[in-house]
């Protein structure tokens, strides 16, 4: 069955319809949440939140453009709302973040390289987080979940050249927070 049809069945009560489309989304919008909270509880409890307003207003969606490109609007718009609220309270820190599980391997080689990447990982993450929100977002969705100018220009309700412009700097911001660890790294900034 297509999305369209999915979506047509969905707004008129089946709900097995609508469960099909919570499949074919469900790790995209936890990946998006994930890369903002960093914590899988967390991320899991906003996904459900983000579904349950997506099937709540299904009667609004008017098919002006895709419906992943509706579902990541209001997943982004959700996830703003929660780290604003949440921002009022504490901050998470991506040091709090554990490590991904080393591989088994008897190579000694092998755990070093995976500890450096971990390493690296974590202070791309810990970089990301001091980026102002609308920067940490537009490279979400462009760089780590891939979708096109267009795609983050409808997301984010601007205008591709917007996209362009704020693309280029969360980038040259965040390689110029990288420039210490590079350095330290013995890499070039």
């Amino acid at each position: 069955m297509d999305e369209t049809t999915l979506v047509e069945l969905s707004r008129n009560g089946r709900r097995d319809a609508f469960e099909t489309l919570v499949r074919m989304y469900n790790r995209k919008v936890f990946a998006l949440a994930y890369g903002f909270v960093r914590d899988q509880a967390t991320a899991d409890d906003l996904a459900q939140e983000i579904f349950l307003k997506v099937y709540q207003s299904l009667p609004s969606f008017r098919a002006e453009s895709g419906f992943g490109t509706w579902i990541y609007r209001i997943a982004v718009n959700h996830v703003k709302d929660h780290l604003r609220k949440s921002s009022r309270r504490k901050t998470v820190s991506l040091d709090q973040v554990g490590e991904s599980p080393a591989a088994v391997d008897d190579g000694a080689e092998a755990r070093v390289r995976e500890r450096e990447e971990g390493n690296r990982r974590s202070e791309v993450f810990r970089v990301l987080e001091t980026l102002p929100p609308k920067y940490r977002m537009i490279l979400a969705l462009r760089d780590v979940e891939g979708l096109s100018y267009e795609e983050v220009a409808r997301v984010l309700g601007i205008a591709p050249g917007t996209v362009d412009s704020r693309l280029f700097r969360a980038r040259k911001m965040l390689r110029k927070k990288m420039e210490p660890y590079l350095r330290a790294e013995g890499g070039r900034p």
